[in-house]
C-alpha cells in the first residue's frame, strides 16, 4: 500500500543552522576537532515546527541553501573579522576567519535565492556588515550587556521600532531580553534599525523587501519573552 505524500505547504522546512568549530584536545567532547551548537538554538526550531539541520564548513553554499528553505546564523564567542568593513582590530576583537568565511557564503546564498534569514548575536553582526555596515569592536563597561546572571534569565528590556517587520512579527513594542555580546553595530549599512536598548545599542536589523531578513542581537532561543517564539514562528511559517 503506497501512503499518500503530504502536501508541500504542509511539510515542515528545513532550517539551516550555522556550527561553532573547537579543535578538540584532553578533557573536551572529543579529542579531535568537533563541530559544536547549543541544544536550545534546534529545539527553537523544531517548537516553532520545522527541522533544524546543522551546517558544516566543507559544503558548496549555494547548493546547500538550494535544499534548504531557511538559514539561521547563530551566535557565539568570536568576533566578525574588522578587515569585512574596513578597520583594524581592536585588542579584544577574536575573529574566526573560517566559521565567518562559511557563514557569509550561507548568508550570501540565502539571501539570492531569496530564503528567510534570521542573525543571532553575531549573525546580526555579519548580517550588518553584509549589507555595507559596520561594528562596535569592544563596548564600553559601563553599559553592561555582558550581563552577570545567567542567559536563561533577562539583561534589559528593548524598544521595538513601530512599523517595522520585527513589530508587526512580535506584535509589542517593548520586550525582555537576554545581553551576551561585547560587539554591536554601529551603522547598519543598507539595514534598518528595528529595536534598541535603553542606553541606545541597537538590539535588532532588518532588510527591506519582500522577503524575511532580520537580526536581533539577544538570543531568542531561549525563549525568554513571547516574543521570541513568535519571531521563530514568522521565520518557520515564512520558509513554508
Amino acid at each position: 500500500m503506497t501512503l499518500p505524500r503530504p502536501s508541500p505547504s504542509h511539510r515542515a522546512p528545513l532550517i539551516g543552522l550555522t556550527l561553532d568549530h573547537e579543535p578538540g584536545g584532553l578533557g573536551q567532547f572529543s579529542r579531535y576537532p568537533f563541530h559544536a551548537l547549543r541544544e536550545n538554538y534546534l529545539t527553537a526550531v523544531s517548537d516553532a515546527g520545522g527541522i533544524p539541520v546543522c551546517l558544516g564548513y566543507g559544503c558548496d553554499a549555494e547548493a546547500l541553501m538550494a535544499r534548504l528553505d531557511g538559514l539561521i546564523v547563530t551566535g557565539g564567542a568570536f568576533d566578525v573579522d574588522p578587515a569585512l568593513y574596513g578597520e583594524a582590530p581592536h585588542p579584544l576583537t577574536s575573529p574566526r576567519p573560517s566559521r565567518t568565511a562559511a557563514e557569509l557564503a550561507l548568508l550570501r546564498a540565502a539571501l539570492a535565492q531569496g530564503k528567510p534569514v534570521l542573525g543571532i548575536c553575531g549573525g546580526m553582526q555579519l548580517l550588518a556588515v553584509e549589507a555595507g555596515g559596520t561594528l562596535i569592536q569592544h563596548l564600553p563597561e559601563s553599559l553592561q550587556h555582558e550581563q552577570p546572571n545567567p542567559r536563561h534569565e533577562p539583561g534589559h528590556a528593548i524598544d521595538i521600532v513601530s512599523g517595522t517587520k520585527l513589530a508587526q512579527i512580535v506584535g509589542v513594542n517593548r520586550m525582555s531580553v537576554n545581553s551576551s555580546h561585547h560587539q554591536a553595530v554601529r551603522d547598519p549599512g543598507r539595514a534598518k534599525i528595528c529595536a534598541y536598548a535603553p542606553d541606545g545599542t541597537i538590539e535588532a536589523i532588518e532588510l527591506d523587501g519582500p522577503g524575511f531578513a532580520l537580526g536581533v542581537q539577544w538570543h531568542p532561543e531561549f525563549s525568554l519573552d513571547p516574543g521570541d517564539r513568535r519571531l521563530y514562528a514568522a521565520l518557520v511559517e515564512t520558509a513554508r
